[in-house]
């Protein structure tokens, strides 16, 4: 196996998140659109043969190693394997935390996809994404690799081919809590589902953005001031929002342009995570 600098775990863009309902078990049917962006975490890691996991984060966090999903992940894949060999691990954060680009996701299923290499497990990308859904609904997107239209609960996933701008993404200064809300009365829950002949862009929206400009004035000040330059919407739960634009140049003007207090990154779009690039260079 060749040896690689880091192996790479993107992050991820919700071009749209519509709620269908809510199930008899609490769980929501949804319907999104995943789309990778180019920022992406790095994770490295040390093979051991004492079967302990440890975990280096950079930079350093209060966030206990046994509660992150790095840590989860690795430690369900050696509980499903019988796996008698260990990693030490060090992960490099470059996604900002908590702001539903899926950093947490990306990380725990490139944790399953670099062990499953690295201890020669030979598991199917199928069981890793099963596996994966156990730890995050995000989690198995992130393992298959490709931009997806994701139903049910967000485990159906069928490949997308979106077009691949430049983005501009806001960083709100705040965290916004999933649970919050997907538990709140007023979240929409109604929106009705896309029948694949309308899965255009003039239908998206995100049903979590109302409730979570509402709460966070943070997100809505984002929001407003984006709106004055192209569509913008929230990803996932947020509180991160994001506009497209056809070329690098017209991003970077228009942050440019953003008060002192919004920070923000641009990123190019890609509908291939850079991991099927590290596979693929294993595979040769």
């Amino acid at each position: 196996m060749p040896e690689l600098d880091y192996w790479p775990a993107p992050a991820k863009l919700n071009l749209f998140l519509h709620i269908n309902g809510r199930r008899s078990d609490g769980y929501h049917e949804l319907q999104t659109l995943f789309q990778f962006i180019e920022i992406e975490d790095e994770l490295r890691f040390e093979i051991n043969d004492s079967g302990k996991i440890s975990l280096k984060c950079e930079p350093e966090t209060d966030f206990p190693a046994e509660k992150n999903l790095v840590v989860k992940a690795a430690r369900r894949l050696q509980e499903l394997t019988g796996c008698s060999l260990g990693a030490d691990i060090q992960l490099s954060k470059r996604i900002p935390m908590g702001g539903g680009l899926g950093g947490g996701s990306s990380d725990a299923a490139t944790t399953l996809v670099a062990l499953n290499q690295l201890w020669n497990l030979g598991l199917s990308r199928e069981q890793l994404a099963k596996l994966g859904a156990a730890l995050g609904a995000d989690v198995p997107v992130f393992v298959r690799g490709h931009a997806a239209f994701a139903e049910g609960i967000g485990e159906i996933l069928t490949p997308a081919h979106p077009r691949e701008p430049w983005y501009l993404v806001l960083v709100p200064d705040c965290h916004v809590s999933t649970v919050d809300i997907f538990t709140d009365p007023e979240l929409i829950r109604d929106t009705p589902k896309l029948v694949v002949e309308n899965r255009s862009a003039e239908a998206w929206k995100n049903d979590c953005q109302p409730l979570v400009a509402k709460k966070h004035p943070e997100v809505a000040n984002a929001l407003n001031w984006l709106l004055e330059y192209a569509p913008s919407r929230l990803t996932g739960t947020g509180g991160c929002v994001f506009a497209s634009f056809e070329t690098e140049a017209a991003a970077r003007e228009t942050l440019a342009r953003a008060p002192e207090a919004l920070n923000g990154f641009i990123a190019k779009g890609a509908n291939v995570s850079p991991l099927e690039g590290v596979l693929q260079l294993i595979s040769d």
